[in-house]
């Protein structure tokens, strides 16, 4: 019966990685709304509500109530897919993780699609994908990341078939996939120059393939139009000011955040770290993570890196933390490794170019022109290493299956870990708003709370109001509660304050995607320098203040 299965499995290819997506991505269709993942829920209503303004509303992200196009650095595709799977799945956690899970096995089974083109091992490709951190954590959201690149990959499958082919019809579905991928979040305008050098590459001359390049542009004009007559700015200038204006303030050197970006890309695409011994040979091996241990070392010591982090208060800290770094970058500087050598061995090949590009390019848009590093921003990459990695091993000719095995399979259980703690700290913050919440049911006084993200998203569900710092005022008898890890809160001054509380709720344990303390960055690095980290983990802590006299609002 099990070789029956076997046998099925292995004649059913696409079968089994949908199978394999839902194994893996199915226990995690519960996990609570965090982060960003309101903003989205509250334009996908707005998309259903009214279609054709879908920034009109205004919300309370950064402590004020503002237009939702001034907040939002997306377009509003996503918004809408997730409004389609609103009216037919609900609104619940389930609902919307189910619509997640679709663009996360559409992304699986194009990776397997666009990897037959490149390798003998598409199915290698494909679970490798599966097997990564980045792709695990990305494929738990609401966010839009997951859903452009489902649009993303299926462009580039239809764009190589098309060129192979001379094919003008597939051309233009790749083209209206690229404008598709964009007006979802606008990294899918880097397929332009990436499909572009492909074209030139492979057909030395212009030709009917820029057809498919031309929709896009096309598109990115509309778009810039359309959002100037409706909110009175072009959003797509507008992400790309704000982008520099954070960075500027941020301050991070380009040095310190494409090292941040390599440990992102490590840490995410793991399993050519894990497989690095059977990929190269000891001596390569030992230049690439030598050569990391330097230059991460040198970075650490020189104090002005970790300064960034005041959460880490102790030498320990750090060291744990740098440690940790330098272990991720060595595997990120493996995965550029990856692309590197394939240039190198197929020099003329526009299919090796391509994936090269679109690694580098992935990771220099990451460290370079993002606002953060961050993993949402590297996704991208995570099909092209995949594949990389299988053209890879598929060079190195007959090699023991048993290696592959354990690469994968650790591989695949890192990133159950590092999704699992992410699902735990997504349950604490909703917990700890449930907490507060039933902790102030004693009084008759509004509660106020401040922060966002997630725990903004189940106060409001309770019936808390957001601190708008500028116009809400508190009364006596209200209550105000304030998450400690979380953004944009202040403490009350004492001489307000009637009664104060502290909850302290357990969440995550040794393993953590977003914590300061521990030096996780998963959405922002500017948190911590790590895509997850192993250490102590502080519990999820919020206080609850009692109000004693009345203040117009919250002085920051």
């Amino acid at each position: 019966m099990l070789n029956r299965i076997r046998q099925w499995l292995l004649a059913h290819p696409r079968c089994t990685l949908i199978l394999l997506a839902a194994l893996m991505l199915g226990p995690f269709l519960a996990k609570p709304f965090n982060l960003d993942d309101p903003l989205f829920i509250w334009l996908a209503k707005q998309a259903q509500a009214h279609p054709e303004n879908p920034f009109g509303f205004d919300v309370n992200w950064y402590g004020v109530w503002q237009p939702m196009w001034t907040v939002t650095e997306n377009p509003p595709l996503a918004g809408y897919y997730f409004a389609l799977a609103g009216s037919i799945f609900g609104w619940s956690e389930f609902g919307l993780h189910l619509a997640g899970l679709l663009a996360a096995v559409a992304v699986v089974l194009g990776t397997y699609q666009l990897a037959g083109h490149f390798c003998g091992k598409p199915m290698l490709a494909a679970v490798a994908v599966m097997c990564a951190p980045l792709f695990l954590v990305s494929a738990n959201t609401v966010m839009c990341d997951m859903v452009m690149l489902a649009f993303w990959v299926w462009a580039v499958v239809y764009w190589i078939d098309g060129v192979e082919q001379d094919r003008t019809v597939k051309i233009i579905a790749a083209g209206v996939l690229i404008a598709m991928a964009f007006l979802t979040k606008y990294t899918g305008l880097a397929l332009l120059p990436l499909l572009a050098v492909h074209g030139l590459m492979r057909k030395h001359r212009l030709g009917m393939w820029i057809a498919g390049l031309i929709i896009p542009l096309v598109v990115l004009g509309a778009y810039q139009a359309i959002t100037l007559a409706l909110y009175g700015h072009p959003l797509v200038s507008a992400a790309v000011g704000y982008a520099n204006s954070v960075q500027g303030e941020l301050g991070f050197s380009k040095l310190s955040a494409s090292f941040i970006a390599l440990a992102f890309t490590g840490g995410g695409v793991v399993a050519g770290l894990f497989l690095a011994p059977w990929l190269w040979r000891p001596r390569t091996l030992t230049a690439i993570v030598f050569g990391t241990v330097i230059l991460g070392g040198a970075l650490c010591a020189s104090g002005l890196f970790m300064k960034k982090y005041p959460a880490l208060e102790t030498p320990a800290m750090r060291m744990g933390i740098s440690a940790q770094l330098i272990l991720w970058a060595a595997g990120g500087a493996l995965v550029l490794a990856l692309a590197a050598g394939d240039v190198w061995r197929n020099r003329r090949d526009a299919c090796s170019w391509l994936l090269a590009l679109w690694v580098v390019g992935t990771l220099a848009f990451a460290a370079l022109v993002n606002w953060t590093v961050n993993g949402r921003s590297l996704l991208p990459m995570v099909p092209a290493a995949g594949i990389l990695l299988a053209r890879r091993w598929e060079a190195g000719g007959p090699r023991r299956p048993q290696a592959l095995q354990f690469g994968l399979a650790a591989s695949g259980l890192l990133a159950l870990l590092v999704a699992q703690s992410d699902f735990q700290l997504a349950v604490v913050v909703r917990r700890s708003a449930e907490e507060a919440c039933a902790r102030c049911a004693r009084g008759q006084g509004t509660v106020w709370f401040e922060g966002h993200w997630g725990f903004q998203y189940y106060m409001e569900k309770l019936g808390a109001k957001s601190v708008d710092f500028k116009h809400a005022r508190q009364l006596p008898g209200d209550f105000l509660v304030l998450p400690a890890h979380n953004t944009d809160t202040y403490r009350p001054s004492p001489e307000i304050v009637a009664h104060g509380e502290t909850l302290n709720l357990p969440g995550p344990s040794l393993l953590t995607t977003w914590n300061a303390a521990a030096g996780a960055g998963f959405y922002a690095s500017v948190v911590g320098p790590l895509p997850f980290g192993f250490g102590h983990v502080p519990s999820e802590t919020v206080y609850v203040y009692e109000l004693r006299a009345a203040v117009p609002g919250i002085a920051k």
